[in-house]
Formats: structure tokens, sequence, C-alpha cells
């Protein structure tokens, strides 16, 4: 594992590691190398369980379920 494990950061440092790894995501998929990218997978999904351990009842927006996306889609364009 790279860097502190997510279980020990309290929730204010959980959330900037979440959105420092989400920032830097686009580069790594585009311009890491295998292992770069290995190790950027491997740290975003033990923060993102971390996080997700901690609210497991977090708000979900309607919009982003399969409900939702159905309903976009037979809406049609905006």
């Amino acid at each position: 594992m790279t860097g502190v494990d997510p279980g020990r950061l309290d929730d204010q440092q959980l959330m900037k590691e979440l959105e420092a790894i989400h920032r830097t995501r686009h580069d790594t998929l585009l311009h890491g190398s295998n292992d770069a990218l290995r190790a950027h997978n491997e740290r975003m999904a033990e923060l993102e369980g971390e996080y997700l351990r901690r609210h497991p009842r977090r708000p979900v927006a309607g919009g982003r379920t399969r409900a939702g996306a159905r309903e976009r889609e037979a809406a049609g364009p905006a």
C-alpha cells in the first residue's frame, strides 16, 4: 500500500486525499506508466472504500441511478 492507511485518516484528511486522487486521475490514465496506473487504481479503491464504509447511507441523487438515466433518455435532448 502507498500512503497512510485510509482508516487512520480523519474525515477531513480523507476528503482531501479523495479530492487529490480524483484531480490527478485523468492525467495518470493518459500519461502514467502501467505501474503508476495500477498504484493509482489501488489507492483510489482504498480511499473510496473507506469513504463508503464511513458513509453507507450517503445521499444518492435520483439522476445518478438507472431509473434516473432512463428518465433522461425518455425525455430526449435538453
